[in-house]
């Protein structure tokens, strides 16, 4: 059985079983893992199991014991020492006490057993058996290997992220991972500035650059979890992750300079979208809804009433075209962009991207895609908000419309292409009802009135 263990964690184990194999093994440094059979293998004839044959060891066997004596801790389990005389004569006539010995307090109730700890100044563990003790151990062990760890890398992150995503038993280790990232970027927003007395574009854009800074790690994991769930076990998680962002972007205030209330939401924003673009590549529609429209928030410092993600974090509510356009990175004498937050957005998310999406024509492609169901979702989903209907965006831009059909985006047709490979399409369900290919046209109308000139 702890041969079939090793070999089920995708360790391979030297067995010793006899005696005379002591003289080629490979040396314990050497071996992934070392099984020695002291008494010899159930399918040997040659085994011990009588008190007499119990009594005495082969010289072979006493040199390696008192080897492993000498040169190893031991945690003993489910051995009370009473019958294996020769094994105790080798442990207590071992000199060398550098490494510790520790035994389960349920097989250590014995004379012999209390003997040996004294000579040997070991230690009990309390448990109540070898299934207890040794969980308990492995808990512990990797507790300290957590504490003990330097700060993650972007790179040690994520790699350690795509570990855990197929393994249910990491189900804890991911999320805490992930939103430990996701604690730094909260922890950020709350130390942003939100009065200032000079406000410019300058330091608007210092402000954003910062937050994506900070965002950098999380949304990196986003990305690559996304990516690689692809059946959505981890939805719930990514969900979560946006709304602890927006709860730090909303946190109550009693005033604010205008522009930097919602300079707090621009983690969540920077997430949503990433991860947005991420689940059209990953045809992951039924995510892209749920990340929209499960978080909440409050605008106005913390003050409004609740309303989605695809609300709250409207691009166009949130990105002033005025200070957009004004930023120092567009350069001197820069004339403004049609769509200033669209292509703000798309900038900044294009290099987590680069990996995973190499060329330029399909990332814009994909990005369009995700803003034009975000639209779709907002113009059918309002939530009671003014003025905010379908965001505007590069994707429906002079050159986002169809040749064939100027009517027609382009978006809207690699969306129904899209639902036509898909087994399962989630926006029936979403419009509750509404014909979904009337609704395609409705919304054309809606978007049309966002066509703009180059």
């Amino acid at each position: 059985l702890t041969e079939q263990a090793l070999e089920a964690a995708g360790v391979a184990p030297q067995v010793i079983a006899r005696p005379e194999a002591v003289n080629g093994m490979a040396p314990f440094a050497h071996a992934d893992a070392t099984v020695i059979k002291l008494h010899g293998d159930y399918k040997d004839l040659g085994t011990r199991n009588t008190p007499e044959e119990l009594s005495d060891y082969p010289e072979e066997w006493t040199t390696l014991l008192r080897q492993v004596f000498d040169e190893y801790g031991l945690v003993i389990s489910g051995w009370s020492g009473d019958w294996d005389t020769a094994l105790v004569d080798a442990l207590e006539g071992t000199p060398n006490r550098r490494y510790p010995l520790y035994w389960d307090s349920r097989s250590s109730k014995g004379a012999t057993a209390k003997s040996i700890l004294g000579n040997r100044r070991g230690l009990f563990i309390q448990s109540a058996g070898a299934d207890e003790m040794f969980g308990d151990l492995l808990a512990s062990i990797d507790a300290l290997e957590r504490l003990s760890q330097p700060p993650l890398t972007t790179a040690m992150a994520v790699a350690r992220l795509k570990r855990y995503l197929p393994d249910p038993v990491h189900r804890i280790d991911l999320h805490d991972l992930v939103m430990d990232a996701a604690k730094v970027v909260s922890a950020r927003i709350a130390e942003q500035p939100v009065s200032v007395s000079s406000l410019d574009a300058a330091r608007i854009q210092d402000i954003y650059e910062q937050h994506l800074e900070a965002s950098t790690p999380l949304i990196h994991m986003l990305i690559t979890g996304i990516w690689h769930d692809a059946d959505g076990t981890h939805d719930r998680l990514w969900t979560d992750v946006l709304q602890r962002l927006i709860d730090a972007g909303t946190a109550p205030l009693s005033s604010a300079t205008s522009g930097l209330d919602t300079a707090r939401l621009w983690p969540a924003l920077l997430a949503m979208t990433a991860m947005g673009v991420a689940a059209v590549r990953r045809d992951r529609e039924r995510l892209i809804i749920r990340l929209s429209t499960d978080p909440h928030g409050r605008a106005r410092m913390g003050t409004a009433e609740p309303t989605s993600a695809a609300q709250l974090l409207h691009p166009n509510r949130l990105l002033e075209k005025s200070w957009v356009d004004a930023m120092p990175r567009w350069g001197e004498g820069h004339p403004g962009w049609i769509y200033p937050a669209s292509h703000l957005l798309k900038a900044d998310i294009r290099p987590y991207f680069e990996n995973l999406i190499p060329l330029d024509a399909d990332y814009t492609a994909t990005f369009h895609g995700y803003e034009y169901r975000l639209g779709l979702i907002q113009e059918n989903r309002g939530d009671g908000l003014r003025g905010y209907r379908a965001m505007s965006g590069e994707y429906v831009g002079e050159t986002g419309w169809s040749w064939e059909d100027r009517d027609v985006p382009f978006a809207e047709l690699a969306f129904r292409e899209a639902a036509e490979r898909s087994q399962e399409w989630p926006w029936a369900d979403f419009l509750d009802g509404d014909d979904l290919d009337q609704t395609l046209i409705n919304h054309r109308e809606v978007l049309k009135h966002y066509r703009g000139r180059w």
